[in-house]
């Protein structure tokens, strides 16, 4: 029919059908026919949005950083919504126009608000140190924020993607921070090198104490041989020492056994003595008497020497001559 239309809106459209400027109809996803010509329609859209965000900013210490993120939110009041921008559609169902796309350009001058007075109260160092605590900062503001609650918005999420400064001061970090990396690098072979060194210093402890162990085992050994010979000679030296006085007592014995019987034998004629102790032959015998009768000639009257008394005393020469 000339006029009538049909309206079919998408689960996450809410839709306002107006009449005269009283409205008639509303609700998500809605589907029904009118009558174009004196029906104003009203969509809006309820679903997630993301609506990412990149500014400019200067820190405390005046210092220029570059924030980049995105922010989710969603319509939770449409009438609100409706009430703050226009969001008419024609019978093709596009926007009559750019109300809607102002609904982002606020959030994000709200979120940029924030941002800004969140950068002023930190320097560069603690802001690039520390990304989530601007995520949250800017999450509660956008929530308490009278933008959100005046066009009925529900912020579902801010999520700061990077923080980064200019390249200049990008470098001089990361010159100043490479500096630092490679000092502490150096710490680490000096600190590594110094380990090495002590565990040298111990294990050359380590040896000359060994050393100095060993040295002493040997001395305590050659020190108890030398005791020990020591002792030996010792007892030797006593052995000696006892030896020479029993042989001295020994001598000292026999020359007194010999001094008395010297003394018994001094006035004992040798020849008796010999004949006594048979230490004479038959032939000595006979040569000290004839010794003794020369010696007392002018005292023998008579002396008769038989033929076998010569025969016998011949006959004992020429033995022992041949023996």
């Amino acid at each position: 029919m000339l006029g009538f239309r049909y309206l079919k809106a998408s689960p996450t459209t809410h839709v306002m059908q107006f009449r005269a400027g009283k409205l008639v109809h509303q609700g998500v996803g809605s589907s029904f026919l009118y009558f174009a010509p004196t029906t104003t329609l009203v969509t809006i859209n309820v679903g997630s949005i993301d609506s990412p965000f990149l500014f400019n900013e200067m820190t405390s210490d005046f210092q220029e950083v570059t924030v980049q993120g995105q922010l989710t939110y969603r319509v939770s009041n449409p009438n609100a919504l409706s009430g703050a921008l226009d969001h008419s559609v024609d019978v093709r169902g596009r926007y009559i126009s750019d109300d809607p796309s102002k609904v982002q350009e606020r959030l994000v001058q709200s979120t940029q608000v924030a941002c800004r007075g969140f950068l002023r109260q930190h320097t560069l160092m603690e802001i690039l140190g520390q990304p989530d605590l601007l995520s949250d900062e800017l999450r509660s503001k956008l929530v308490q924020s009278e933008v959100a609650a005046m066009l009925g918005l529900e912020i579902l999420a801010v999520n700061v993607l990077a923080i980064s400064a200019t390249p200049e001061m990008a470098k001089a970090m990361q010159a100043d921070t490479r500096e630092r990396l490679l000092l502490k690098a150096d710490e680490a072979v000096y600190a590594r090198r110094n380990v090495a060194i002590e565990l040298e210093r111990q294990i050359s402890e380590n040896q000359l104490k060994t050393e100095k162990a060993v040295e002493e085992k040997k001395r305590e050994v050659r020190q108890a041989q030398m005791e020990a010979e020591i002792a030996i000679e010792s007892q030797r030296a006593e052995l000696v020492e006892q030896q020479i006085a029993n042989e001295s007592k020994l001598s000292k014995a026999k020359s007194e056994a010999l001094t008395a019987m010297m003394e018994a034998v001094r006035n004992v004629d040798w020849r008796i003595l010999a004949a006594t102790l048979g230490t004479m032959d038959a032939k000595q015998t006979m040569a000290m008497a004839f010794q003794q009768l020369a010696e007392n000639a002018n005292k023998v009257s008579n002396l008769q020497i038989t033929p076998d008394l010569l025969r016998s005393l011949l006959d004992t020469n020429q033995g022992q001559d041949e023996g």
